[in-house]
């Protein structure tokens, strides 16, 4: 779960809660085509302990396979004897001496654990044809407070270094790399830089620079590195107030703001008294300031050493080469001890209960409520493989559907809004287990607690169905072994797997090898053995190290906030002298002048870069054979080996469904999967799921399409399954599309709670994302729809359709609203079914695909729509969305179709890119403080929208991205920077994909028009960009600047009341929270 570290980026958060991923990415990327594919509806998944680091389907119910049947074949059912290993598999070179060697079937892989003779590093080196290559090495990092000193030096380390001795290489990568990955990630006990890629030069690149960067860094010799990631007092003149300005500074700012990231942190320190993690090593915003550049140099050098490492290697690339790439590095140190372990937690036996508060706002509805739930540390000791094992099974059982029981439990309780938690975490040293609800009445928190130990008593005892048992089973070996990773690198989740156990000096071929435990506990639960109620009582019931945290609202508290850390700068000012102010003076604008001085094009040379030769001319072209079928739906087909898996979509046009009901699609999305069918109720139907598929899901797809005014909607549900189950999957769509029930008042009601409270907490989290939808919606139609169906106005619309299912009268109408949406959906007329897998796989589906398209009627028998008129577009305007938070969010935009007239170019791609990673970057983030500055041209509605996230700043915010146009006008890029530009581009362009990605991005493209003769031409464009396109482009975004711009931003009452103070008239003010 999220709870123990700081997963902050929209990103990262999408990767669900299975990817791990602990920290943010360095900046917050945009996304090119504004495509709505929304997250799962819940961060539940698989444990941690079990899957691989996945992207789950959107809305999906997760992975499963059948132990009866054929699951996705792995190196453990293809190979019965290990392979030779390869000629590359060495005993002895370059100072690394072969420690253990293994071939670990479920992987298929050759694991190799080298140690470094002269420093003791340790290295592993893992070998198969996985053409993704993955580097990465992890510190143990340990922290005795709370000033974020690893994650401030996990920022600075990528500022220039000896080798590439410019002010930031991280940067210049993210232009000109094809990488596949690149990172950082900040734990609460470990320190991680992995970099992925395909392009074997491109690899080897990338993780010169990170090694480079991580062992002689800029930023221990030079004080305004630490200024500007970390943080510094700010003072541009003696009238003027003091301030604090620093990246990671206001991005832990954004961090607190969060309720969610507050109980979080509470659950941790309340958990861990005794040891590091009762710190928080990505920093409290009022203990920051204390650190000082003294200690950050010396927690490098203490830390930072190949005697505290681990390194790793992953893929097809030559492994001799691996040990000489780290060779160049190591040898030059030298041995020596690092305390760096991380103490274990005592339990302790008297269960406690602790109380916090967060910032709220004074909101109507008693919007703003508790967060109340249940921790405990499972354990003092490590655990063997099989109860590790054991235990994600038990987790997945109790927590990882909705219809699992005790998160049923909770949910039906109507205690609170959601559940929070996520049950097992397993990213510490120390597994632990929290489970509870938000939108709570403070009132019943203690009703909140006994329900959560009554069920799990009550499950001690009577057990799991059979039926759930096997659901599980398949589910989670579904998930081992397709080990569907999406657009994460499998080398990289598998580093993290294995890292789990190495840092702590376990084995860590443990976590990489899985088949012998998943046989051995299969056995048992064939015997029939009472295999879930002891652990439920040994690690919950009777483990007294137990810590129920209330996490109050407090409108007041933002304010207080705010004023102790006003205080606390006048304090500083006043302790200050003349020549200390005059020292700030001159520190703020030595550091301000050094970060808008772009490095010589000389010193820029040192970044190894590709060259345009290395970079395919032509597209890669998915297989795609389109066959109209009967009554006006079309088929398509893409022949590609899955491993015996069929991928598939049906999308179902959503214009024939009125206008007025689009809000309410989402909903009605989820509740064809939560309420259960005719024949079956909600948990059967879950069941079922989960023992004759991979997953189903069923979600709205929105997107403009280029030269249409109309966006293209969809309902789509998605699924993958088995060859031999394909045609239980097909038969499972039909019942969900043509039976299920919609006529669950408490399911639906619940529903309507979770929703809204993923909406108040995601504004507060990721605003940038609500900011740039309200902007969108201005403009297009589209833009209408996806705010409409997840923004801010959907937010005012479940607000509203929670007050109306209050009443039954109420309810009756939702629940025609919801038929009527079914009745106007579903027709073959328009149908797309899109099948992804080997030709063998895709002929058994034939069969039960044409009975799916004969079950449904071939037109809607309602009346047709119509098309969406521009009156349902949002006011043209300026606003300011409110929200409890100490930082911003700052979107400003214009549709550079409509008002610049621009034609879209390959070379737009390459534009965007660079003003994104150039001017937005340094302006926004490096100078403005800011955790991240981007921007997003969305090149089917020509919505061109620039972005901040966690941010200090508004109007300054602004007059930056005012000059972008100027900034694009005047470039003179040379040849090489023109090509490290469309190199980088050209990495976002061929993005490494597996299969069922490669058949839905092809479904996609169809969808929208996008044919590859399109592509071809694109890609020939983006080759030939040239600085004539720069200059087209600034034309184009001056725009943005113009009479066309509008600005939405969401930020705190007070600065937006600031804001109207120097500027009357600039914006509406709209209260959210």
């Amino acid at each position: 779960m999220p709870t123990m570290t700081r997963g902050i980026s929209s990103a990262a958060r999408s990767l669900g809660r299975v990817a791990r991923l602990p920290a943010v990415p360095i900046g917050v990327p945009g996304s090119r085509p504004m495509l709505r594919i929304p997250a799962a509806s819940s961060s539940f998944a698989a444990s941690p302990l079990l899957a691989p680091a996945i992207r789950r389907l959107p809305g999906s119910q997760p992975l499963r396979s059948l132990a009866s049947a054929a699951a996705p074949a792995s190196a453990a059912t293809a190979t019965t004897t290990a392979p030779a290993p390869p000629a590359g598999a060495v005993e002895r070179a370059h100072g690394f001496t072969l420690q253990r060697q293994q071939y670990v079937k479920e992987y298929g892989s050759h694991v190799l654990l080298y140690k470094h003779d002269k420093t003791g590093a340790e290295l592993i080196s893992v070998l198969n044809g996985d053409e993704n290559k993955t580097f990465g090495v992890v510190f143990r990092t340990p922290v005795a407070d709370s000033t974020g000193i690893p994650h401030i030096l996990e920022h600075s380390v990528l500022c220039g270094s000896r080798k590439y001795p410019i002010k930031e290489p991280f940067v210049e990568l993210m232009k000109s790399s094809l990488n596949t990955f690149l990172n950082a990630f900040t734990y609460p006990d470990r320190t991680c830089y992995p970099v992925a890629s395909t392009n074997t030069q491109d690899f080897y690149n990338l993780v010169d620079v990170y090694l480079d960067a991580v062992f002689h860094p800029r930023c221990v010799a030079d004080r305004r590195v630490f200024e500007q990631e970390g943080w510094h007092f700010e003072l541009d003149s003696k009238e003027d107030p003091l301030t604090y300005k620093g990246v990671v500074f206001n991005e832990m700012k954004g961090v607190y703001s969060s309720p969610d990231s507050r109980f979080y942190r509470t659950v941790q320190r309340a958990l861990f008294p005794d040891n590091t993690y009762r710190h928080d090593s990505g920093g409290d915003p009022e203990v920051i300031p204390q650190l000082t550049y003294q200690q950050f140099q010396e927690f490098h050098a203490k830390y930072y050493h190949p005697s505290n490492a681990r390194f790793w290697f992953y893929g097809d690339d030559e492994p001799v080469k691996r040990l000489q790439l780290l060779s160049s590095y190591l040898d030059e140190f030298e041995a020596r001890p690092v305390d760096s372990g991380v103490d274990t937690q005592k339990l302790i036996h008297t269960p406690r209960k602790v109380t916090e508060f967060y910032a709220a706002g004074d909101g109507e509805e008693g919007e703003q409520k508790a967060y109340v739930g249940i921790s405990w540390v499972l354990s003092d000791t490590p655990l063997d493989v099989e109860t590790e094992l054991a235990l994600g099974f038990l987790d997945f059982l109790l927590l990882g559907t909705p219809a699992a029981p005790l998160r049923k439990a909770l949910n039906d309780s109507r205690l609170g809004a959601a559940v929070i938690g996520g049950g097992v975490d397993d990213d510490l040293k120390q597994p632990c287990f929290t489970i509870g609800l938000k939108g709570v009445d403070p009132q019943d928190a203690e009703k909140v607690e006994s329900l959560i130990h009554s069920k799990l008593a009550e499950l001690a005892s009577s057990g799991f169905s059979a039926s759930a048992i096997e659901a599980a089973v398949n589910t989670i070996e579904f998930s081992l072994r397709e080990n569907n990773t999406g657009s994460f690198p499998r080398g990289l989740s598998l580093m993290l797997r294995a890292v789990g156990a190495w840092i702590y000096d376990r084995d860590p071929f443990t976590q990489m090898q899985w088949e012998d435990a998943l046989r051995s506990f299969k056995s048992k639960l064939s015997s029939g053995a009472d295999v879930f109620g002891p652990l439920i009582r040994s690690f919950l019931l009777d483990n007294r190290h137990r810590v129920t945290v209330s996490l109050l609202p407090d409108a007041g508290l933002g304010a207080a906030v705010e004023e102790k850390e006003r205080a606390a700068l006048q304090a500083a000012r006043e302790s200050m002298g003349e020549e200390q102010l005059s020292a700030v003076l001159e520190g703020t604008a030595a550091l301000k002048e050094l970060q808008e001085t772009p490095d010589p094009p000389e010193a820029l040379q040192c970044i190894p870069a590709l060259q345009l030769s290395d970079i395919p001319s032509t597209i890669t072209k998915v297989p795609t054979d389109v066959t109209p079928l009967s009554d006006g739906a079309t088929l398509l087909t893409h022949d590609l080996f899955t491993n015996d898996v069929l991928y598939m979509e049906a999308a179902f046009d959503l214009r024939p469904v009125p206008s007025s009901l689009l809000p309410l699609v989402p909903l009605f999305c989820r509740s064809l999967t939560q309420m259960g069918t005719a024949g079956e109720s909600f948990v059967e139907l879950t069941e079922r799921i989960g023992r004759k598929t991979g997953g189903i899901s069923v979600y709205p797809f929105t997107s403009a399409k280029r030269g249409s005014e109309q966006p293209v909607a969809y309902v789509m549900i998605r699924g993958k399954a088995m060859s031999g189950t394909s045609g239980d999957m097909v038969g499972l769509m039909r019942d969900i599309l043509l039976t299920a029930r919609l006529d669950d008042r408490e399911r639906f009601t619940q529903m309507v709670a979770e929703t809204k409270a993923a909406l108040e907490s995601g504004i507060i989290s990721g605003g940038h994302s609500y900011a740039g939808k309200r902007l969108a919606a201005q403009r297009g139609l589209a833009g209408w729809l996806a705010e409409s169906m997840g923004g801010l106005s959907y937010l005012d619309f479940i607000r509203g359709l929670g007050k109306r299912v209050e009443t039954e009268e109420g309810w009756q109408g939702v629940r025609g609203e919801l038929e009527a949406i079914r009745t106007a959906l579903l027709q073959r007329n328009g149908a797309i079914v899109n099948l992804t897998a080997d030709s063998a796989t895709l002929a058994a589906a034939e069969g039960p695909l044409r009975e799916l398209l004969a079950a449904l009627p071939a037109a809607s028998p309602a009346a047709p729509a119509g098309p969406l008129v521009s009156g349902l577009l949002l006011p043209a305007g300026n606003e300011a969305l409110c929200v409890p938070t100490q930082v911003n969010y700052v979107a400003k935009g214009a549709d550079l179709y409509r008002d610049a007239g621009y034609q879209l170019s390959g070379a737009t791609y390459v534009v965007e890119k660079y003003l994104g990673n150039t001017w937005l970057w340094d302006r926004v983030r490096v100078v403005g403080g800011a955790y991240g500055g981007f921007c997003s041209f969305d090149s089917h509605s020509g919505m061109m929208t620039l972005m901040s996230y966690r941010d200090p700043n508004l109007l300054d915010t602004l007059e930056a991205y005012d000059g972008s146009a100027e900034f694009l006008r005047s470039l003179e890029l040379s040849k090489d920077d023109l090509t490290k530009a469309i190199i980088g581009t050209m990495g976002d362009i061929d993005a490494y994909q597996l299969p069922d990605a490669k058949g839905y991005s092809a479904l996609v493209r169809h969808l929208l028009g996008v044919t590859d003769e399109e592509r071809q031409t694109r890609r020939e464009q983006i080759l030939a960009t040239s600085n004539k396109d720069f200059k087209i482009f600034a034309d184009a975004v001056e725009s943005v600047r113009g009479p066309a711009g509008r600005v939405v931003a969401v930020t705190s009452a007070e600065k937006a009341r600031a804001v109207l103070e120097e500027r009357p008239g600039f914006w509406d003010v709209k209260k959210v929270l």
